[in-house]
């Protein structure tokens, strides 16, 4: 009998070992050429890990216990996190997975875990794995409501009130360390403002993180200013450099830069508050102004229905554009090298700009010049159809118009040497 029980622990031992070399061999085969070995060793994976999760491996400790089967998982995810290709089609794969809210919370926990140990030690990661990781944690979303923790994977006969999976805020625990684990890599600032801080237990954790990314400088200062209003008007941040910083970030690189269309829809949403005092207001519109003057047309375009919507958002700041004796050229008030919006005298001035605008090159231009000297309507002007506008699309659609109709004489020809009643015409004839 004891011989029995014996060579059946040997028996259990041994498939224990096969059954995990084959768990490797399919994790392994993540990394395939093909898509469809990738796809069918992923869904074998993911059975497994129900399986397992339902029938434990080990015993559990009391009655009622959550086990989940956290090796085999993690070993999918790190699979899923290549360092080496792009992961992406199979990722989209893997989302269907993550409507079940336990499988949701050990990606998180999971993805913690790779991302520690991939920067544990070394300096450069490589950009496929932080392209993979971004990929996952994106697709990450959490439910609003405890009530709808109630979806799992591995199914259990009785879920338990002592489960951290069931309940919403261990949720919010992991998202947040997920994400504070990733934070290192830029791209996170794209979606921080919207996809991230609304889900954090403590969103103010952020307020160094931003602040430091936005010594960056270029599109991640204002990435980063993104996230810093969010928290300053949603969890009362007091952040009294905010306009100043944002201000600073206006220079002639903001018509090139790539984050353009972001950057002027972040400007025309950081100014849309009524209760901005009258100075800082006019201190954007008149270096917004000033940029005009070297701007591409394309993005004058975009710049100038701006100014006339942020004069009207503030009737105050209309004094730059009726002041009876402005100042010329040469004696403007205004300092553009001012760092500090308040100090820049920009209320002083006027925005001669705009009329020196009237009279460029480009007739689309020259007409949204022309707006500021008619009374401004009351409704203001959207800009989000200018915000993706491109000197290519600029270009074709000049060409689309066609050649407009010049009439080269007042006086229409009628014959081959003029009127029939004219002097050269009867001369002809008599000869």
């Amino acid at each position: 009998m004891a011989g029995s029980q014996g060579a059946t622990r040997k028996y259990k031992v041994w498939m224990r070992h096969r059954y995990h070399s084959c768990c490797r061999r399919l994790v392994e085969l993540l990394a395939h050429p093909s898509f469809q070995v990738k796809e069918l060793a992923l869904s074998t994976l993911m059975k497994f890990v129900q399986l397992e999760g339902a029938h434990p491996l080990e015993k559990p400790r009391w009655e009622g216990s959550y086990l989940f089967p956290r090796e085999l998982f993690k070993a999918v995810v790190r699979g899923l996190l290549s360092p080496e290709e792009d992961q992406h089609l199979l990722l989209s794969q893997f989302r269907e997975y993550l409507d079940h809210d336990d499988l949701r919370y050990h990606t998180m926990q999971a993805a913690a875990d790779a991302v520690a140990r991939a920067t544990d030690g070394h300096p450069e990661v490589p950009p496929a794995f932080w392209d993979n990781t971004f990929t996952l944690l994106s697709s990450v979303s959490l439910p609003h409501r405890d009530c709808a923790v109630s979806s799992f994977y591995v199914k259990r006969t009785e879920p338990s009130d002592k489960w951290k999976v069931a309940h919403l805020k261990e949720h919010r625990k992991a998202f947040q360390a997920m994400w504070l684990g990733f934070l290192k890599h830029k791209k996170v600032l794209m979606i921080l403002h919207d996809s991230i801080l609304p889900h954090l237990a403590q969103p103010t954790l952020m307020i160094d993180f931003l602040t430091s990314a936005y010594d960056v400088g270029g599109a991640i200062s204002l990435l980063a200013l993104n996230g810093l209003f969010v928290l300053i008007h949603q969890h009362n941040l007091e952040y009294p450099d905010f306009y100043r910083k944002l201000y600073g970030l206006l220079d002639p690189s903001v018509f090139h830069v790539k984050y353009r269309a972001r950057f002027f829809h972040l400007v025309d949403l950081f100014l849309s508050s009524s209760h901005l005092p009258a100075y800082l207001v006019a201190a954007f519109v008149k270096r917004l102004a000033r940029l005009a003057l070297t701007a591409p047309p394309e993005a004058l375009l975009l710049v100038l229905p701006l100014i006339c919507n942020l004069l009207r958002r503030h009737p105050a700041c209309r004094v730059l554009v009726h002041r009876p004796h402005s100042p010329e050229l040469d004696a403007d008030p205004y300092d553009p090298g001012e760092e500090d919006p308040a100090k820049s005298r920009a209320l002083e001035s006027s925005l001669w700009e705009l009329q020196a605008l009237q009279q460029h090159y480009h007739p689309e231009v020259s007409k949204a010049a022309g707006v500021i000297n008619q009374a401004l309507s009351a409704p203001e002007v959207s800009i989000a159809p200018l915000l993706e506008l491109t000197a290519f699309e600029l270009f074709e659609r000049d060409l689309r118009k066609g050649p407009a109709s010049v009439p080269l004489e007042f006086v229409p020809a009628q014959g081959l040497l003029g009127r029939q009643d004219s002097l050269c015409t009867q001369l002809f004839t008599l000869c």
